[in-house]
């Protein structure tokens, strides 16, 4: 009886001890679960997006940098930032249209085309640098009163692509829209019933009306039909009013793509439209050779630095590269993850569609998947159409090009991340057809704001992108006139209503009463628009020629050959002509989308 008495009496003492014990640990978890609690984030939160950065506070995370560091976590909204503007339109856009219509002044081809002058040009690069090209052609002929000979395109450069004319854009519809400016034919016509070679030569960079009637003119008027080379950027930025406004004639209304790739954008576009009333269209440039080029690090290690390298050893030209004053100058693309997040800090929430025109992503869908994370309607042409539907444009890099022009064209929000020839195309092409929102990131002063983001808020985050932002989202006047590209600023060809200035927001608060407290307000603000946006406006990631120094704007038409000239022309043996001496190199055929 000892025995069953002393394990009872051991069983009993063992439950008074555990009792506690088990109250004392339920008690504790249950602090901890709602500790947990009070500390999760709110449902408003992307939650897998709060995540150490790496010392280059970018996403592609490639092991051996060594430079992990532990940050606080940054909480990314689904609603975006704080927003006082329409995330859809630009504020002023009702102000302004399109002109670009000759003067009475601009005498029509049939008045002043000369006979047996005929120009032809090849062109340079991928489809947006042959836009320029085929673009400036036309007014190159018309300063010398020449017939032009339907431009051929590059099929032997870095694109590789055997298309013609033809099939990109509508050679008819081209021809035919510009009679009343320049003659143009779709071949050079026989001489004496035989094929004849045209006469080769070479132009500078952003050759003035000058320097076409001093060096191509005398050439053309003994030889009859010369052919320009690399025909990209060879015209000046700075022409006559009647010239800047054919430039636009051509890009913004002769310049129509063929039927089957016009049908094909079309689908894409109303495949968008199918599942979102608005959507953005992203140009995301983050190819290899793209970041190669640029001289930026990533945040890859050694493997990054050696892929990289790799490829930009292929521009024997390029420098080598300082990546942190690339970044700090604004120089380097942004990343993915980087895009997301202005474009969240803007207003933009998780529910906006995205539509991305890029190639090969460096770093594939590891360095996507933050910008998807934050935007999971994400589409891309190859999402939105069957391989079948494809197929009739996959193996032509300007066809695929074009589809994604016309989506990009076509869309609510246009956003790039580079300052190539696609973007600066689709930015003037957007003011031109009523200033339709087109984002480019201010790189300069949000890299500040990208390196310490861990360190503020995201209200504080949003504020800042928002400021930084102000001048680079596609309002009115953002660019002074005469300022960048003109085909990214087209400003001859933009008019206003006569009313504009007194009628226009500039997005500030009124300070005091009347007029005279607007006006200095609306100036202020104009002021300031401008003055942020020409911060980044002249940076061009491109390689130029020497320009010709020349560039006194000088009226078209004939010019007097003295006796000097006349003889030289005569005497003159050589076949081909090239003012240059130095390689040129593939860095504009890089960049032209």
């Amino acid at each position: 009886m000892a025995i069953p008495r002393r394990r009872h009496q051991h069983h009993s003492r063992a439950r008074r001890f555990l009792i506690p014990v088990i109250y004392a640990a339920s008690t504790f978890l249950l602090v901890l679960f709602l500790f947990i609690l009070i500390l999760a984030p709110s449902p408003n939160d992307d939650n897998h997006l709060r995540h150490p950065r790496r010392y280059a506070d970018l996403s592609l995370g490639g092991k051996g940098s060594g430079n992990e560091i532990a940050v606080s976590p940054f909480r990314v909204k689904i609603s975006g930032g704080v927003n006082n503007r329409d995330l859809w339109s630009s504020r002023n856009s009702k102000f302004f249209y399109g002109c670009s219509n000759a003067s009475s002044k601009f005498a029509k081809a049939q008045a002043i085309t000369r006979q047996n002058r005929y120009l032809l040009i090849v062109t340079s690069g991928g489809l947006n640098q042959q836009r320029t090209g085929i673009t400036d052609a036309v007014v190159a002929a018309r300063i010398l009163n020449a017939t032009l000979v339907v431009p051929k395109l590059d099929k032997t450069s870095f694109w590789k692509d055997s298309s013609d004319f033809s099939d990109i854009f509508d050679v008819d519809w081209f021809i035919k829209h510009l009679t009343t400016d320049v003659s143009i034919l779709k071949d050079l016509p026989l001489r004496r019933g035989q094929i004849w070679t045209p006469y080769r030569m070479r132009v500078p960079r952003k050759c003035s009306e000058k320097c076409y009637i001093n060096r191509v003119l005398p050439v053309l008027m003994k030889k009859h039909a010369v052919q320009i080379s690399k025909f990209d950027y060879r015209l000046a930025n700075k022409l006559d009013t009647d010239l800047q406004k054919l430039r636009c004639r051509v890009n913004y209304h002769a310049l129509k793509f063929s039927d089957p790739i016009l049908e094909m954008g079309e689908k894409l576009v109303q495949r968008m439209r199918r599942s979102s009333k608005h959507y953005i269209a992203l140009h995301l440039r983050f190819e290899p050779d793209m970041l190669a080029f640029s001289g930026c690090y990533y945040g890859g290690g050694d493997k990054e630095r050696t892929e990289l390298g790799k490829i930009r050893r292929r521009w024997k030209t390029l420098h080598n590269s300082n990546p942190d004053r690339a970044r700090r100058q604004g120089r380097c693309p942004l990343t993915p993850e980087e895009v997301g997040l202005m474009l969240r800090a803007l207003g933009y929430g998780k529910d906006v569609h995205i539509y991305v025109a890029s190639g090969e992503v460096y770093g594939g869908e590891e360095t996507l998947a933050p910008l998807k994370a934050m935007f999971p309607n994400f589409y891309s042409k190859d999402t939105i159409a069957s391989k079948e539907e494809l197929e009739p444009f996959s193996a032509f890099s300007s066809r695929m090009a074009a589809l994604d022009f016309i989506v990009c064209d076509e869309s609510d929000v246009f956003v790039t991340n580079n300052n190539g020839n696609m973007a600066k195309i689709l930015a003037g092409r957007r003011r031109y057809f009523g200033h339709k929102p087109t984002i480019r990131p201010n790189a300069k002063k949000l890299y500040r704001v990208f390196l310490n983001r861990n360190n503020m808020t995201w209200e504080e985050f949003a504020s800042k992108v928002h400021t930084f932002q102000r001048g680079f989202l596609g309002e009115p006047k953002e660019v002074r006139p005469g300022r960048g590209e003109f085909h990214e600023n087209p400003s001859a060809c933009i008019c206003a209503d006569s009313e504009a200035e007194s009628k226009m927001d500039w997005g500030r608060k009124r300070i005091g009463k009347g007029n005279v407290a607007k006006k200095k307000d609306n100036n202020d603000a104009k002021k300031d628009v401008e003055a942020v946006h020409d911060e980044n406006v002249d940076y061009e990631p491109e390689m130029s020629d020497p320009e010709y120094e020349d560039d006194v704007d000088s009226p078209p038409g004939e010019v007097s050959l003295s006796r000097s000239q006349v003889e030289a022309l005569s005497n003159e043996t050589s076949t081909d002509y090239d003012p240059f001496t130095s390689e040129e190199t593939e860095l504009d055929e890089l960049l032209s989308d």
